[in-house]
């Protein structure tokens, strides 16, 4: 049983490994370093997008009065400034260029920049707008031929200098403020776009109006090429989240990895939110309840493959951190795009419980220290259950030889296995010993170790949080920590009862090794709980021997006795 179960575990290692190179590696983005914006050309899109099925634009009633040309002559930067974000946004399609998070840093300690630098290459633009049924668009056109003499709407309206309110916004937490960009030509196309920010908050109002020939329609909004700017650097210390598309539908959370996003499953409608994520920050479009509709698209240029999301108008944009805490206050169960997997209340409670000790020990890795004590002082009675259990196996193994002695061809005659199989319950009954009782307790807390995993790898608060010494990144690996870890579980191993033969136990030594190559590369706040989780083992340990030869040494005296 313990054989196997050792197996289970590094079979669960394994799993969990494979699983996360497979699904979440990728190749590293090109990142290119900020600079001050200049002069782009039009507004050019080039895809080899697959047929798409957009629902066909609402018309209404034309409506007769006369639309005055509104625009600019030349491009302004408009800036919104807060104590969470510094955003600057561009007259010139009236789209954004930068939004940058003063809380959080990238690897060269610069506030973070959640708008990725690849519009410079593809020429594509968060917040741009979406018009044009694909049939008639030209940018199906233009991935084989020369752009076209007079340019689509969708270019003129992507690529116009807008006029707007004001040029800088400066917000304190709690005040509003509000950018409005308009556009009209003499043919009666016109766009009117009003964000409404709040200070300290990531979440603002959008508010697009679009008149084509003096119609009003509805366009969709885009937001792109990609997600932030993760360099080569993260890409190897990261282990974990991916980047891509997540979307609420019917209460449940959908996650869709760019780089295996697949053209079938490009589409879907009446969602409640969609999103672009990385493991650690995301845009969420909150939609309205009327119908919409959200898409994943494929842009390519010069045979490089660049991503987008579009979506119907949404009624509030959220463009921030994935913090537990501050998605859980603004609602809409944004919560639930931390991916927390399969043991996702688990990793949810633990999370809670952490926040709570955190706010007492303002260090996350005494955090973790402290929550590994807790869960090691909680599961005490089933450790100390199967340390007994395991002991008195131990006890028992004479016997269990001299019944695999006696029943030699039971592995061929079912026979003799049936007479053996009973024979040993009997033996177990009259010791009182539960076969499963060392392995069963183990199990249980499995799911603990995978909520804990999850938990350590997507939570953001533990990106770029110090421990001690030399660890200044519990998300992030730490080798060092590692081989201390499988030090400790070697002497951890040694020193736990065990009911295999003598054979079988120099095998499992093995087990240390493979453990110590798989969290090599975990994050080092992960490690910290199973370092932690030894040591707390190795002294539980040492008691429980102690009590067990105690309670040994009474046993034999009272037969000595008799």
């Amino acid at each position: 049983m313990e054989k196997r179960l050792l197996l289970a575990i590094a079979l669960s290692f394994s799993i969990l490994v494979i699983y996360q190179l497979l699904i979440f590696k990728r190749k590293p983005q090109p990142v290119t370093s900020p600079e001050v914006i200049s002069e782009e050309k039009p507004f050019q899109r080039e895809t080899t997008l697959p047929p798409a099925k957009i629902p066909s634009l609402k018309e209404f009633p034309k409506e007769e009065e006369k639309i005055q040309p509104t625009s600019e002559k030349a491009e302004n930067l408009i800036l919104v400034d807060t104590s969470l974000y510094q955003a600057v946004w561009s007259n010139k399609g009236a789209v954004l260029k930068s939004w940058k998070l003063k809380e959080h840093k990238d690897e060269e300690k610069n506030d973070l920049e959640l708008v990725s630098q690849l519009y410079k290459e593809a020429n594509i633009f968060p917040f741009s707008l979406w018009t044009e049924a694909p049939e008639d668009s030209s940018i199906y056109t233009r991935a084989r031929t020369e752009p076209p003499e007079i340019p689509s709407f969708d270019d003129r309206i992507n690529s116009n200098f807008y006029k707007t309110s004001k040029l800088r916004l400066e917000l304190k937490d709690g005040q509003k403020g509000e950018i409005r960009f308009e556009w009209a030509d003499d043919k009666g196309n016109s766009v009117e776009k009003i964000f409404t920010f709040q200070g300290g908050r990531y979440d603002f109002e959008v508010e697009i109006k679009v008149k084509k020939n003096r119609q009003k329609i509805e366009p969709l909004l885009l937001w792109g090429p990609s997600f932030g700017n993760r360099s080569s650097t993260q890409g190897k210390e990261r282990f974990g989240g991916g980047k891509g598309i997540a979307y609420l539908k019917l209460n449940k959370v959908k996650h869709k990895d760019e780089r295996k996003f697949k053209t079938e499953d490009s589409e879907f409608y009446n969602v409640n939110w969609a999103a672009y994520e990385d493991n650690y920050f995301t845009a969420i479009f909150l939609l309205s309840s009327r119908k919409n509709y959200v898409t994943f698209l494929k842009h390519t240029k010069k045979d490089i493959t660049y991503f987008s999301l579009l979506v119907t108008i949404p009624n509030r944009v959220y463009i921030g951190s994935k913090e537990f805490n501050v998605l859980n206050e603004f609602g809409y169960e944004t919560k639930k795009i931390i991916n927390f997997g399969f043991f996702g209340l688990i990793a949810e409670i633990l999370l809670r419980t952490m926040n709570s000790i955190h706010k007492i020990f303002p260090n996350w890795g005494i955090s973790i220290i402290i929550l590994t004590l807790i869960i090691k002082i909680i599961f005490f009675p089933l450790t100390y259950t199967s340390t007994r259990s395991m002991s008195r196996m131990q006890e028992l193994q004479p016997k269990i030889k001299a019944l695999r002695a006696k029943y030699k061809k039971a592995k061929k005659d079912i026979a003799q296995r049936r007479k053996m199989n009973e024979e040993m319950m009997r033996l177990y009954k009259e010791h009182g010993i539960n076969p499963a009782g060392g392995c069963l307790p183990m199990l249980i807390q499995l799911p603990v170790f995978w909520g804990f995993f999850r938990l350590l790898v997507v939570a953001i608060e533990f990106r770029h949080s110090p421990f001690i010494l030399w660890i200044h990144d519990l998300s992030a690996s730490f080798w060092p920590l590692a081989v201390l870890m499988g030090i400790t579980q070697f002497i951890s191993q040694k020193m736990a009862p065990t009911s295999a033969d003598p054979t079988q136990a120099r095998m499992m030594l093995i087990m240390p090794v493979i453990m110590t190559i798989f969290f090599l590369s975990f994050p080092s706040g992960l490690v910290l709980y199973w370092l932690t989780n030894n040591i707390l083992q190795i002294g539980q340990q040492y008691i429980m021997n102690r009590l067990i030869k105690k309670k040994k040494r009474e046993t034999h005296g009272k037969r000595r006795k008799k």
